[in-house]
């Protein structure tokens, strides 16, 4: 099943994006699919260019910083790499910049002497509030071109999706 992109005259390269791989005859469900893919792939590429060049940092980094500014109290480097859904590696990796930059401090659990917890440093709240703010910024700039009932619609829809995933994934067998 060709696409029409991929068979337009001169045409030789390959289509922009998964979305222009659908045929009008795949079932609407799998172009849906295939749309919020490639929607989600470009905002993700766009916060990825801006955050490299007004902040020279990733999005991994700003992800760690995300997680830390919620719990003042600092994350376990298990709980980060869970909520973040990385290997622990990763948030090593990262938590080592960040450390090495002064933006996060690691020190013990209160909990468990063992155990290391992460949190930013003062410098890092700061570094992460810019980044946040502009971030908003981008991601409402990305929505612009749809009205305020639009926007709700689809977060409704979105939600109701969700909460089927999220049930047929509870029904499954292992």
């Amino acid at each position: 099943m060709a696409t029409a992109l991929a068979s337009a005259p001169g045409c030789g390269r390959a289509p922009a994006d998964a979305e222009t791989r659908a045929d009008e005859d795949h079932h609407e469900s799998l172009r849906l699919w295939l749309r919020l893919l490639a929607t989600t792939r470009l905002v993700e590429a766009r916060v990825r260019r801006l955050l490299h060049e007004r902040f020279a940092t990733t999005l991994p980094r700003f992800d760690l910083m995300a997680q830390l500014e919620r719990h003042p109290q600092g994350l376990r480097m298990s709980e980060l790499s869970r909520r973040m859904m990385v290997t622990g590696g990763n948030v090593t990796g990262i938590t080592d910049l960040l450390e090495r930059e002064g933006l996060v401090a690691r020190g013990s659990d209160p909990a468990d002497r063992r155990a290391l917890r992460v949190r930013l440093t003062p410098a890092g709240r700061r570094a992460f509030a810019a980044m946040a703010t502009a971030h908003e910024g981008w991601i409402v700039e990305s929505f612009a071109a749809l009205g305020a009932r639009e926007r709700g619609a689809l977060a409704g829809s979105l939600q109701r999706l969700k909460a089927q995933l999220r049930s047929l994934e509870e029904g499954r067998s292992e």
